[in-house]
């Protein structure tokens, strides 16, 4: 195991935040460790990258349950539009944020001095991975209290389905028969752990470029762009 600890231990706050005791505290371990911060030696299978995975299908399985109870006379394309909005990395990472867990995560040293603990990427993998930590100690019924008191908030703040900014930009180049935005990857560059993506989206003959530490983060930024852009903007 490496020697990367956390930039403070996880204290009760943190923990009381979860509302759970963990039996297995091996697995809220693994959920706080970073990639950097795993051993190459066991393939690296003690990072939390395999709980992420497990998390993000608990928490689009919680959060269809609750949005089809919260919103029944909502039809399938507006809960989808709720849906992609609360399980956003963004999302995620304000959730992170608030229970403390960037303090919490271990992470080497040296890439906590660049930032990376408080990236929205790695907040937001490690909040999916608590989440399937929680599942795998406690089962669903857990993770579902979790998730409703944390994301309580961000579901009652708009009454209205929200739409992210590739959706909006669809939705106006097809109401204006424009056809569809197209995406293309125009640079990737810093280390794994700390990419930089550069993305432009060409629609309706003109084209804007984002950025962002994911290639879905800098197809947002990109699609931002090009709205802000529009020369019919009020």
């Amino acid at each position: 195991m490496s020697t990367a600890g956390p930039a403070a231990p996880a204290g009760a706050g943190f923990l009381a935040r979860l509302g759970h005791a963990f039996r297995d505290p091996a697995l809220l371990e693994q959920a706080l460790t970073h990639r950097s911060a795993a051993d190459p030696r066991r393939g690296m299978l003690d990072s939390n990258e395999r709980l992420e995975f497990l998390g993000d299908r608990v928490l689009a399985l919680v959060m269809a349950e609750w949005l089809s109870e919260r919103f029944p006379s909502e039809r399938e394309g507006a809960l989808g539009k709720r849906l992609s909005v609360l399980v956003a990395a963004e999302t995620l990472a304000k959730v992170g944020e608030a229970i403390g867990l960037p303090a919490a995560l271990r992470i080497p040293p040296a890439e906590g001095r660049t930032g990376l603990r408080n990236r929205v990427t790695v907040i937001a993998d490690a909040t999916e991975a608590l989440i399937g930590a929680l599942y795998l100690d406690a089962g669903l019924d857990v993770p579902r209290g979790f998730i409703r008191r944390e994301w309580a908030g961000h579901l009652a703040a708009d009454p209205t389905p929200p739409m992210s900014a590739k959706s909006r930009l669809q939705e106006y180049t097809l109401g204006r028969a424009e056809g569809l935005p197209e995406y293309r990857l125009v640079s990737t560059t810093g280390p794994s752990h700390q990419p930089l993506f550069v993305v432009a989206v060409r629609a309706a003959g003109r084209e804007a470029e984002g950025r962002g530490d994911s290639k879905r983060a800098a197809e947002q930024a990109a699609a931002e762009a090009w709205l802000a852009g529009r020369s019919d903007t009020p």
